[in-house]
């Protein structure tokens, strides 16, 4: 049963990922579609996303991230695939509306495979999912996350830049009509669950039920055992004398 959290989970991850992915194909389609002016567009576009919507999805807003989080069982399954093909669509659409305002069809993307821009996307994404793996695994303020997750992003479409066109987010692929499955699409999986992954395991703190488990088992060890008194003897009566 779809509840108001549940819908307004999926709203905010659908309009998340339309306007992040409008922001990204309006810079790199312009005048300005440097690897450098499309990074802080998209950044500081996730981050404003990410304090509008975090509070009801989580603010992913990216399929790759998404399935990176699931990896790492921070997002629940039926949750990971609703929130995968409201981001594509909302990718989709995006694209559809660009088109809409310039007029015009936008030209593909080459869809030949190649093994650097396999990797650059992947490395790309895993920078972007490290950082926000920081963001949600430790306690922090609402401003220091969306400034990890934005932050995260623009590095990492700069880095993926290098060697691709710096997308790192399957459903802006489809905005872009870059949508290869071999690089733009399996690249920035790869990453994301790669990224999430190495910092849950290396750097991420203990979940609490773990901590107290291993205090308390501590606890008990170092606990000294009481030392059992020896019930005190009985005295003997003493014998009465005869007369």
């Amino acid at each position: 049963m779809f509840t108001r959290n549940k819908v307004a989970a999926l709203a905010a991850e659908f309009l998340g990922t339309g306007v992040l992915a409008l922001v990204i194909v309006s810079v790199q389609r312009s005048t300005i579609g440097v690897p450098y002016f499309v990074g802080l567009a998209a950044g500081l576009a996730a981050a404003l996303l990410f304090l509008v919507f975090a509070k009801a999805s989580g603010g992913q807003f990216n399929p790759a991230l998404t399935i990176g989080l699931w990896t790492a069982r921070k997002v629940k399954t039926l949750d990971a695939a609703a929130f995968v093909v409201v981001q594509l669509l909302g990718g989709y659409l995006a694209g559809l509306l660009y088109q809409y305002f310039i007029d015009s069809d936008l030209s593909a993307v080459s869809s030949t495979f190649t093994g650097r821009v396999l990797v650059a996307e992947a490395v790309g994404a895993a920078i972007f999912a490290m950082l926000v793996a920081a963001a949600v695994s430790h306690e922090r303020s609402e401003g220091a996350k969306a400034s990890l997750v934005g932050g995260g992003l623009a590095v990492g479409i700069i880095a993926a830049s290098s060697a691709s066109v710096g997308i790192i987010n399957p459903a802006v692929a489809l905005a872009t009509n870059a949508w290869a499955w071999g690089t733009y699409v399996l690249g920035p999986v790869l990453g994301a669950v790669i990224g999430v992954n190495l910092y849950t395991l290396l750097f991420a703190p203990a979940s609490k039920k773990s901590v107290a488990a291993s205090t308390a088992t501590a606890s008990v060890a170092k606990k000294p055992k009481a030392a059992t008194k020896k019930a005190p003897a009985k005295k003997k009566p003493a014998a009465r004398k005869k007369k």
